[in-house]
Parts: structure tokens; C-alpha cells; sequence
């Protein structure tokens, strides 16, 4: 198994900054409904594109404030067979009311054939064809961070950045295990360094 990493072999950073998540979401509110919900999950949930794409309105809570996520890295369980993993991601308010607004979430919870069909009925290409316009749209760079992946590791930075516990954005990441959700941590360095030469200039 590949050894995850915050930077390519030349350095180059492989998550997005906070001004960068931030031009993200910006572009993504200017999108159609389905396009802007799509990025917007991506962006509060830090899930990879495969486990967006198997989210459905019975696991949007919208009392409770989360969505459950499937993680779909395999795992085995005492036996050795493989089993089901799901992690509960907490999301703002007003995400979950747009989301609601722009696929009948609540309506279709009501409905137990309607509730287990996908949000986002599209394939993993084209989930990050639409993320890469969009990054395109919020000029992001053209550089190694500008993709899906980019997205995620960048949620994990800026959670680790606000003071998430490790443990806590393991949970919310799906990580198998604590020292895969470390390599953040040492991402943390970085981001305080652009935020102090920010405040300094």
C-alpha cells in the first residue's frame, strides 16, 4: 500500500490552502443545484468522489446535522471477512438546507424506494470533470492539488488547523488507522507560516 503524503517527490503541495477552499466554495455556489451540491459535499465532508456518489437521502440526517458516509477502503473484521464501514460526518446547516432545497431530501426520505437512490446518479469521471471546471472557474493553479484529492486532503489540513482532534478527523476521514490521519498534523506548520506572513504583510 502507497504511503499517503501532503507533497509530491518535487514538493509541490497536494492540498488546498484555506484561500484556495475558499475560492473553491465560492465558484461552487455560483453552479447549477446538482453541481453546487456535489462540490459543497465534497468540501464539508472531506469523503472521496466513489463515496459521494453512494449517498442518498436516508443517510442525510437533518436533525441530527450529519451524513453518513460508506467507506469504501476495504476492511476485515476479527475473521478476516470484509465488512461494512460507515462514518457519520457533521455539516453546516445551511449546506443541508440547500441540499434539501435542491433534491428533496426530507420528501424523499418519506419514500423507502426514493431514499436509496443515489443523490448524484453520475460516474466517478464525471464527478471529477465537474470539481475540476469548478476549480478552473475559482482560478486555482494548474498544479498537482488541483483535483478531488486536493479537496480532501485540504479538509483535513484546515480540520487539523482548527484544532480537530486526530482521533475525530480519523473517524470523519474513514482512516484505518491514526498515523495515516497524522500526516496532517504536519501540514499544520505550513498553514501557520501562510497565515502569519499574512498577518505580518
Amino acid at each position: 500500500m502507497s504511503e499517503m503524503r501532503l507533497h509530491d517527490p518535487a514538493g509541490n503541495r497536494l492540498y488546498l490552502n484555506a484561500e484556495e477552499r475558499a475560492a473553491f466554495l465560492a465558484a461552487a455556489r455560483r453552479q447549477p443545484a446538482r453541481d453546487r451540491t456535489l462540490c459543497e459535499a465534497l468540501h464539508w465532508t472531506g469523503c472521496r468522489p466513489s463515496e459521494l456518489l453512494e449517498i442518498t437521502p436516508a443517510r442525510v440526517d437533518l436533525s441530527g446535522g450529519t451524513i453518513a458516509v460508506r467507506s469504501l477502503k476495504k476492511r476485515k473484521d476479527a475473521s478476516g471477512s470484509a465488512k461494512i464501514v460507515f462514518r457519520s460526518v457533521p455539516v453546516p446547516p445551511e449546506f443541508l438546507d440547500t441540499l434539501n432545497t435542491a433534491h428533496g431530501v426530507r420528501e424523499s426520505q418519506a419514500s423507502r424506494k426514493k431514499s436509496a437512490l443515489p443523490i448524484w446518479p453520475l460516474s466517478r469521471v464525471r464527478v471529477w470533470q465537474i470539481v475540476k471546471r469548478v476549480m478552473i472557474e475559482a482560478r486555482l493553479p494548474d498544479a498537482p492539488h488541483r483535483s478531488p484529492k486536493g479537496l480532501r486532503h485540504g479538509f483535513g489540513v484546515h480540520a487539523t488547523v482548527q484544532g480537530v482532534p486526530l482521533h475525530m478527523l480519523q473517524r470523519w476521514l474513514g482512516h484505518a488507522q491514526l498515523s495515516t490521519t497524522a500526516i496532517y498534523a504536519d501540514a499544520v506548520g505550513k498553514e501557520e507560516q501562510y497565515i502569519a506572513a499574512r498577518m505580518w504583510g
